[in-house]
This record gives C-alpha cells, structure tokens and sequence, in this order.
C-alpha cells in the first residue's frame, strides 16, 4: 500500500470515530437526564475509573494504555462540560417554557 491509500484509510477511520464519539456522547447525555431526573449525581469518579480499567483491559497496542487513558480522560472532561451545559440549556428553555403568572386588573 501506498502512502496514499494508508491516508485514505485514516480519514476513513477518523469519520468513524467522529460518529462514535458523537454516538457516545449522546448516550452520556440520555444518562445525565435521567440521572437529573432522578436527584443522582451527574457524574462518579468510580465509574471514570471503571471506564478507565476497561480501555486498558481492552488495548492490545500498538498506543500505551497510559496514551489511552489520557485520550479518554480528555473524552470524559469535554464530555462531563457538554452534559452540563446541555442540561443547562434545557433547563433553562423549561423555565422560560413555564407558563408566567398573568397580572390581572383588580
């Protein structure tokens, strides 16, 4: 194979993580609204190091698991702020939703 043909390949699998990132993300999203809903924390540090145990438990090389476990660790942080500001957004949209009290003529 050419040098070429090995970038087209990337780029093929560089569109595929992107739609997994985003698949990823919208399931972390789905879990903080239900976890907003019911009054639990958004987020658990013993689930990170959960996560982080199974992509070492999964890599099998040639990237470090300690290359890994900071390419997720960064996944988590933007994906923690994404969740927020999302949830954020939609609460605020309900607020503004709610109908308001109207003033009447007394």
């Amino acid at each position: 194979m050419n040098i070429k043909a090995l970038r087209r390949n990337i780029d093929e699998l560089d569109r595929k993580l992107v739609k997994l990132l985003n698949r990823r993300a919208n399931y972390s999203l789905a879990i903080g609204r239900l976890k907003q809903r019911g009054g639990l924390p958004l987020f658990i540090r013993k689930r990170e190091q959960e996560i982080a145990r199974n992509v070492r438990a999964a890599n099998r090389g040639p990237l470090p698991d300690h290359t890994l476990e900071h390419v997720f660790d960064q996944l988590l942080q933007h994906t923690r702020a994404m969740v927020r500001k999302a949830l954020w957004a939609e609460r605020r949209r309900a607020i503004g939703a709610a109908p308001r009290a109207r003033k009447g003529k007394r």
